[in-house]
């Protein structure tokens, strides 16, 4: 089985950062593809950036150029560091990872979501 958690939420004014963290743990062999979605209230959840083990990376149309996906060295931890941040950007924001797990074999696994909130 393995663990994801995301950290880095909060509250902040329009044109502001924040960083976004996520890290896996458990018993995994290695992880594959990860990726950051979001959901805001009444629609449904979006892909906003996707990373290979790789290294490449694939945004949103509506995040490219402001919000930037990273994983050094491709260990089990992934960023999403987010600029010129938008009203329109606040939402639950989750991530996902593709696992090689000990036991249950690939599988992809889901963190609980941290909320990101900009205020006009």
């Amino acid at each position: 089985q393995a663990q994801v958690r995301e950290s880095g939420g909060g509250l902040v004014q329009a044109g502001g950062s924040l960083r976004l963290s996520c890290a896996v743990s458990g018993s995994i062999y290695s992880i594959n593809d990860m990726a950051w979605y979001r959901q805001a209230p009444g629609k449904q959840r979006e892909l906003v950036a996707t990373i290979t083990s790789g290294g490449m990376t694939n945004y949103a149309d509506s995040v490219k150029g402001r919000f930037t996906i990273s994983r050094p060295n491709a260990k089990n931890t992934v960023y999403l560091q987010m600029n010129s941040l938008k009203p329109e950007d606040t939402a639950v924001y989750y991530c996902n990872a593709e696992v090689e797990a000990v036991v249950v074999g690939r599988k992809v696994y889901w963190g609980q979501g941290t909320q990101v909130t900009v205020s006009s």
